[in-house]
């Protein structure tokens, strides 16, 4: 039983890397797409919701990790 929670946290723990990896992508791209002119508001919009999709996720997996490791007032910075 060990074992297997060692495992789920191994998985967990790669899953929000790979989030943490897209969250960083998808700011980026924010950021340029927000410098040139004509860019789409709407694709920009979705991005950004994108974006707080993508850190919600890794909130939910940290807390599955680490329940007592985040308060509320961490969750949104």
């Amino acid at each position: 039983m060990h074992e297997h929670r060692e495992i789920k946290s191994e998985v967990l723990r790669d899953r929000i890397l790979q989030l943490e990896a897209e969250h960083g992508d998808l700011d980026r791209l924010i950021e340029r797409m927000a410098g040139v002119p004509g860019t789409d508001d709407l694709e920009l919009q979705r991005l950004k919701k994108r974006k707080l999709k993508v850190k919600d996720n890794i909130i939910l997996l940290q807390l599955q990790l680490d329940p007592d490791s985040m308060n509320t007032s961490d969750r949104r910075a």
